[in-house]
């Protein structure tokens, strides 16, 4: 079965949604505590949401230096894949793993909303169950969720792909060219500040108007890590 490591960081919030979604999806849930320099032999990684370590410094700063991270920049470097949620972005910019970073929204407060995504790219290890052009609704909750880069940064994304989600109507939090996710030039690492492991349960995720697969949106990111790992 396909283990997946979910990281706990003092401050995460969502490390139990995470695993409930990578469980939902047919995979394994391996726990892995940030003062631990191991890994558990798992087959990918996601650094869930919250706020690591209060935020305090700057969000993910301090995260990027637990111990678990020395290793989780290592596996990356080696192609396991690795996905960041909200918190789990930042701290992916904060490591290098992920070029940019995250500040305050541009209207300086918290936003919690369910957000309309365009899927800009399937190319990656955690998109590739859903469909290019695609709009998918994600529960979004964040206050240091705007995306900058400079232009040189933003047009190399752009031009190579690497933008994976986009923003659709409402730009929530001031993204640079209404970004919300993003990937490495290998395609296994992809950050992104809406949190798809709240929306992986008909029923009980946002509606998004799709009938019986309501609320489940958040899913595929799980079943694409999977179907990558095995192809």
């Amino acid at each position: 079965m396909t283990r997946i490591g979910v990281v706990t960081f003092p401050g995460t919030l969502d490390d139990r949604d995470a695993a409930r979604a990578v469980r939902l999806a047919g995979a394994e849930p391996v726990a892995l505590w940030h003062a631990d320099a191991d890994l558990r032999g798992v087959d990918a990684v996601v650094l869930p949401g919250g706020f690591s370590y209060g935020d305090y410094l700057r969000a993910g700063a301090i995260s990027r230096f637990a111990p678990v991270m020395g290793e989780v920049v290592e596996a990356a470097g080696k192609g396991m894949p690795v996905l960041g949620i909200c918190n789990g972005f930042q701290v992916l910019t904060e490591a290098h793993l992920l070029p940019g970073s995250m500040i305050k929204n541009d209207h300086l407060h918290f936003v919690c909303r369910e957000q309309v995504l365009s899927v800009e790219s399937t190319r990656t290890a955690w998109t590739g169950d859903y469909q290019q052009g695609e709009h998918i609704t994600i529960p979004l909750k964040n206050q240091d969720g705007q995306y900058v880069a400079d232009e040189r940064t933003l047009d190399e994304l752009e031009g190579e792909g690497r933008v994976v989600f986009r923003y659709e109507g409402w730009n929530p939090n001031g993204s640079r060219r209404g970004i919300a996710g993003i990937t490495n030039e290998r395609g296994n690492v992809v950050g992104l500040m809406p949190h798809p492991e709240h929306a992986v349960e008909a029923g009980f995720g946002p509606d998004g108007g799709q009938g019986p697969r309501s609320g489940t949106d958040g899913l595929r990111f799980f079943t694409s890590v999977m179907r990558a790992l095995v192809s």
